[in-house]
């Protein structure tokens, strides 16, 4: 009798398996679109806030550096901000910033963090509106990627944990896996993201005429401009504006408020990077005590 019934406690899984193969369907794979593509700001676009700074809130947690450190530096973000000029001067000091944020970093160890403040902070602050609009790409088959002024590191981050095609973002210069404290070329910002966008679609055989680009700021119309279908996301007033004038589609994620200021400052294209001293002074303290 007992083996009797351990007979059929092995025969019928097996058997309800083989049915179940059975009666499986096989979904017919999604054919690639291969010349076309979308292209997604980051800050305050896929993201609420400034990727930079949630960086640099992850390392506060980690006692890298100080809140007081932390309030000049969202501070300074909303100064930036309400003031919205990004005259060449601003842009000198983005650039600087850009340098202090990365110089004598092992690429590893920025990698690393990225990764563990992604998780901790940045996830939970993702739009789940925009990102139902990449995967709508995706499952177009079209490759989805981020552009950003972010350091490119940190931006390949965000698209692998969210699965994305990959990242296009500011490029530091390295030299045996550490940071050399130049870039090379320089921020990924305005028109330069546009550039980038070009000579990515050259390289994969794109025609930007067939792909979308989602921003949020009216400092990437250069970029919205180049490709056959702009959309703008948690648009500031400028590209609000403009994009009621050219008729493109105005998706606006935030709920019991516009572009109000709140306590996560929002950037504005260099603001962003600009915000990376904060981070900077941590990695370098952190780099002093390792020695």
């Amino acid at each position: 009798m007992w083996r009797l019934i351990r007979r059929q406690h092995e025969v019928e899984p097996r058997a309800a398996g083989e049915a179940a193969a059975e009666a499986a369907v096989t979904v017919a794979p999604v054919e690639p679109d291969l010349q076309a593509a979308a292209f997604f700001d980051v800050d305050n676009t896929m993201m609420r806030g400034a990727s930079i700074y949630h960086f640099a809130r992850g390392l506060a947690t980690r006692g890298m550096f100080t809140t007081s450190d932390l309030f000049k530096f969202a501070v300074g973000q909303a100064v930036f901000r309400l003031r919205g000029n990004e005259n060449p001067e601003h842009i000198a000091v983005a650039r600087e910033t850009a340098l202090a944020f990365v110089a004598g970093a092992k690429v590893d160890d920025v990698v690393r963090l990225g990764e563990e403040i992604y998780d901790e902070v940045m996830a939970d602050r993702i739009w789940g509106g925009t990102r139902a609009l990449a995967q709508g790409h995706l499952d177009a088959g079209q490759r989805v990627w981020l552009v950003t002024a972010t350091p490119v590191e940190l931006a390949r981050v965000i698209a692998q944990r969210l699965g994305l095609t990959g990242a296009l973002g500011t490029v530091a210069e390295t030299s045996n896996g550490i940071y050399t404290g130049r870039l090379v070329g320089d921020l990924l910002h305005g028109p330069a993201k546009a550039e980038a966008v070009r000579a990515l679609a050259r390289r994969e055989g794109l025609d930007l005429t067939r792909c979308t680009a989602y921003s949020d700021s009216a400092n990437d119309l250069p970029l919205l401009s180049l490709v056959g279908q702009a959309v703008a996301i948690n648009p500031d007033s400028e590209l609000r504006e403009h994009a009621r004038r050219h008729d493109w589609p105005i998706k606006d994620f935030r709920t019991g408020r516009r572009a109000t200021l709140t306590a996560l400052p929002i950037a504005a294209g260099v603001g962003a990077v600009a915000g990376g001293v904060a981070a900077a002074v941590a990695l370098r303290r952190h780099y002093r005590t390792q020695r």
